[in-house]
């Protein structure tokens, strides 16, 4: 993974993924570095496996879907990093298309980019926080 600051207001980074990174951990972990609070990001690529997730409404968790262990092509990807516990915690969605054109998609856990994923980041001037939600039980933003 490799990233380049664009701009300052509002801050903006490119972050390019190579062929055998992690995604999901790969933005976790630039989120921590770059103390990240309330920012947004879409990204296009492709990966060689991908595991998605639904959340379950009846035992408030997330649950695995779709587990491809094949190339597919990164259609969408959308996210956000807010505050949790004063942490960054990174959420995003994800679609894919496999070789027959069928797509899939749900909330990421897990995908390994080949071979490459580009995800422009922007850091909102007004810090996000997220804070749980007693209906669903998940960290939901709150302005």
């Amino acid at each position: 993974m490799r990233s380049k600051h664009l701009a300052d207001n509002p801050a903006t980074y490119a972050i390019i993924f190579e062929t055998g990174d992690e995604l999901a951990a790969g933005l976790n972990r630039f989120a921590a570095e770059h103390h990240l609070a309330g920012s947004s990001f879409k990204a296009i690529g492709a990966f060689s496996q991908v595991k998605l997730a639904w959340f379950d409404w009846e035992t408030k968790k997330y649950r695995p879907s779709v587990e491809l262990r094949e190339q597919v092509e990164l259609v969408s990807l959308i996210g956000d990093i807010a505050l949790k516990d004063g942490k960054p915690q990174v959420h995003a969605h994800v679609v894919v298309a496999r070789s027959d054109g069928s797509a899939r998609g749900g909330h990421l856990l897990e995908a390994h980019v080949r071979p490459t994923c580009e995800v422009i980041l922007t850091e909102n001037p007004r810090h996000l926080q997220k804070q749980i939600d007693p209906d669903s039980g998940l960290p939901l933003i709150r302005p």
